[in-house]
């Protein structure tokens, strides 16, 4: 497909599914269906959007579904959610603390001695992110500059995207790596975390942490179209391709990275899911189906992390527009970025996916303009 008629493609008007409501409903959408014709227009190849709110529910797409072709994505089709992993994985172990089998603050060590973790790290804090544990895909340094974990991007990582790495190989990397702070200090987002958080519940319960987000979470809520696909690159149904781009020579090249081995993420985000299954859990989760009401306060009770940003235990606060906040998780991977977020009090929620197009992953400019566009869709979606 040559430029000109990829930008018509790629600019063609957001299709509108499952409209839900009052005849007043389309010219309500109306904005939002802006919102997003201005995100494709960022270097995102194409989004899928779900929003639930007095209104109804309602969903549409925009943009395309593969580059070089003129279909827009489904708006049923799956997608890598990345780090909306974490909200499953922190619902599971919030259980086990509502069984007994294990205590907030206590220490993780207790459970995992095979580490050597520092004593004073408690559940708590690898949910809040407050361990001062080095990430494995990478750590902000105080001058600004990042110090590098495994490869996570550009062509490194794009060549060796198939490769299977092991949860103690990362979190034994990680380990080696000086903590960034005492526990419980101060908020810092590491994957490393998560990993823990994972094995934590297989130490609890004997089976794989992917097995009790399984059992308790998915088939419960009859999630159809959401899995943890382990060491399997393909994404099962429908769905739309992501890319990744990094320069060679000075030249952007652009990579298909839909089909990548997910083991690099496991517990901190390697889960496959929907926009319709995504809102059906942050639903069910914020409702207090899965939780009972002290452990969902512990979950929703949030750390400053950075500006008027918040994290809880295993779901984020953030402020997507002066004065607009909603409760959820945000996940990025290779090719893919998901947005899940509840207003505060429940009202509205918004699930929303990117399939990434032809952009230098990380170009500060390019990546900042996108999260303005994305933003501009959540606030427009939860805040009106």
């Amino acid at each position: 497909m040559g430029a000109t008629a990829m930008s018509a493609a790629l600019l063609a008007g957001l299709v509108g599914t499952g409209a839900v409501g009052a005849a007043h409903a389309a010219p309500a959408r109306e904005p939002l269906r802006q919102a997003v014709r201005a995100l494709v227009t960022t270097g995102v190849a194409g989004a899928q959007v779900r929003v639930h709110d007095r209104a109804g529910g309602w969903a549409g797409t925009a943009g395309v579904r593969e580059l070089g072709r003129s279909d827009q994505p489904s708006a049923t089709g799956r997608f890598r959610a990345g780090s909306t992993t974490k909200a499953f994985v922190a619902t599971v172990v919030l259980q086990l603390v509502g069984e007994g089998r294990v205590r907030l603050d206590e220490p993780v060590a207790r459970h995992l001695p095979r580490y050597g973790l520092d004593r004073r790290i408690t559940v708590r804090m690898l949910l809040q992110h407050t361990s001062g544990l080095f990430n494995y895909t990478g750590d902000p340094r105080p001058d600004g500059t990042i110090e590098t974990g495994i490869p996570a991007f550009g062509r490194q990582w794009a060549d060796d995207r198939f490769r299977t790495y092991r949860a103690d190989d990362l979190i034994r990397f990680s380990l080696a790596r000086p903590a960034l702070f005492a526990p419980g200090a101060k908020h810092s987002y590491s994957n490393t975390n998560y990993l823990l958080a994972g094995r934590l519940i297989e130490e609890l319960t004997g089976t794989s942490y992917a097995t009790q987000v399984e059992r308790r979470i998915i088939r419960f809520l009859r999630l159809r179209d959401t899995s943890l696909p382990g060491t399997h690159a393909g994404i099962p149904g429908r769905h739309a391709h992501g890319y990744h781009g990094y320069r060679v020579d000075g030249r952007l090249k652009t990579v298909d990275v839909t089909r990548q081995n997910p083991s690099w993420a496991w517990a901190a985000g390697e889960i496959i899911s929907t926009t319709e299954d995504l809102d059906r859990f942050l639903g069910a989760l914020l409702g207090g189906r899965l939780l009972p009401a002290h452990l969902l306060a512990e979950m929703r009770a949030t750390r400053p992390a950075s500006g008027n940003d918040g994290y809880g235990l295993g779901l984020a606060v953030r402020e997507f527009a002066p004065g607009c906040f909603g409760i959820g998780h945000t996940g990025g991977v290779q090719g893919f970025t998901t947005y899940m977020y509840s207003s505060l009090d429940g009202a509205k929620r918004i699930v929303m996916s990117e399939n990434h197009g032809v952009y230098e992953f990380v170009d500060p400019v390019a990546n900042q303009k996108i999260q303005s566009a994305e933003h501009e869709v959540v606030a427009t979606a939860l805040c009106g």
